[in-house]
Parts: C-alpha cells; structure tokens; sequence
C-alpha cells in the first residue's frame, strides 16, 4: 500500500522559511514523478511544484517561482520543499502527490497524481 506522509509544516513569520518533507512508502519512489500542491480555506487545491522521477526536470507555479524549490533524494524515498520568502498567500495545506505513471513527466495537474499525503499545514502571519 502506498504512503505519502508530509511533515515541516507550521506557522512563520512573513518572510521566514520552512523546509516541507514527504516520506513515500509501497512503491518504487525513484519510478515516478511527484508533486507538491497547495489548498487554501475556501479555494480549490492548486499546483505548487513537480519534479520527474530522476530530479533532472522541475517546474513551479509562478506564485511561488524564485522563492520555493521542489527537491527528490531517491535513495531516501523523500520528497521536500524548501520554501523561502514566504508571504501569508502561502498559507494553506500542502499535499504531496505521487503521478500514476511509471517513468512519466512532470505534471501539474491533479488528476494525473494517483496518491496523496494527508498535508500538513503551513500558516504565514503577518
């Protein structure tokens, strides 16, 4: 069964940093691309940052472009997501998300991710 369990959530100060991590379990974790997304009270859940299976390819939404970087260490089975800048826009849940197909690109829509984490909260004051 597979596993995405997402930590380094909190709250932080405009401007401040946080480092998100996702711990991936039952499945081959280098095998497949992986996403971060993002969901704000009220609002739909959004894209955030993709990466390919082997790290060589990124993209990021423009929102968070120049400020947040979306990382993969294989080896670990990890997934992160150094966030720097951060502004209260950014609070929401982050979720990390594993793409259903073996060996595919990056994507960066919903309905290409097969499994998610249960996120973990990022609240920006201020």
């Amino acid at each position: 069964q597979v596993q995405l369990v997402e930590s380094g959530g909190g709250l932080v100060m405009a401007g401040g940093s946080l480092r998100l991590s996702c711990a991936a379990s039952g499945r081959t974790f280098s095998n497949y691309a992986m996403g971060w997304f993002r969901q704000a009270p009220g609002k739909e859940r959004e894209f955030v940052a993709t990466i390919s299976w082997s790290g060589g390819t990124t993209a990021h939404a423009d929102s968070v472009k120049g400020r947040f970087t979306i990382s993969r260490d294989n080896a670990k089975s990890k997934l992160y997501l150094q966030m720097n800048s951060l502004k209260p826009e950014d609070t929401a849940i982050y979720y990390c998300a594993s793409h259903k197909q073996i060996w595919s690109g990056i994507s960066a829509h919903t309905d290409e991710y097969a499994y998610w984490g249960q996120g973990t909260q990022v609240t920006v004051s201020s």
